[in-house]
């Protein structure tokens, strides 16, 4: 059983341990998407995720991938890219146009999860300081980036695109070390892919994961 959100947005959320098994992490309907609620979310290890025209859905899988900056893997050829400076990555400079870029259904598919209203609502959180996008660079095209949400030393990575290969994974690096230059201490990716596993993000347990954002 799931929790309908009470409508006050800075009400407390539901203990994340009482999330569903199935759908795995599955915690609450309701709410809105204001800087509070998502902040208050982001706090206790639950984020927002949801179809155009579905309930708003709240989240905390178990277990949670994690990926520790110290511990990124960076492949020959991925080190052999950055060496060759044919890219240019930037911070902050064009938040609105990374998250419509990750909005874009991936091949195969019809629908996205980043609706209008999810764009309007983390973008109020970029202008509030607490949203931040990477973006990858080839001459004065866009061609790679990510976004996320920078709370309490942690940052939760939102989504990523490529329009160019490895042009995500360069926006990962950057990301990473933007992390350990700030005393960061994890880069949440919520959920396991091949391609993150890859980067060096491991699965920890819930629990773990949330005794990590509270220390």
């Amino acid at each position: 059983m799931f929790f309908q959100l009470d409508d006050a947005s800075d009400a407390p959320f539901p203990d994340p341990s009482l999330a569903e098994i199935e759908p795995n992490g599955l915690l609450a309907m309701g709410g809105d998407l204001t800087v509070t609620r998502l902040i208050n979310a982001y706090k206790n290890g639950i984020f927002p995720w949801f179809m155009e025209g579905e309930p708003l859905l709240w989240w905390s899988p178990d277990p949670r991938l994690v990926l520790f900056p110290e511990k990124i893997h960076i492949s020959k050829s991925l080190k052999k890219i950055i060496r060759q400076k044919h890219f240019k990555i930037t911070m902050d400079q064009c938040f609105n146009k990374v998250m419509q870029a990750c909005s874009e259904p991936r091949a195969g598919e019809s629908q996205t999860w980043i609706s209008e209203d999810m764009k309007k609502a983390y973008f109020k959180l970029h202008q509030a300081g607490f949203a931040h996008s990477f973006e990858v660079w080839r001459d004065k095209q866009l061609v790679g980036g990510l976004y996320g949400v920078e709370v309490n030393q942690a940052f939760f990575g939102e989504s990523m695109f490529s329009r160019e290969s490895n042009t995500s994974k360069l926006a990962l690096t950057a990301l990473t070390d933007y992390v350990q230059a700030n005393s960061l201490k994890c880069i949440d990716c919520q959920v396991s892919t091949a391609h993150l596993r890859s980067m060096g993000a491991i699965e920890i347990s819930r629990l773990d994961f949330l005794s990590l954002l509270q220390r």
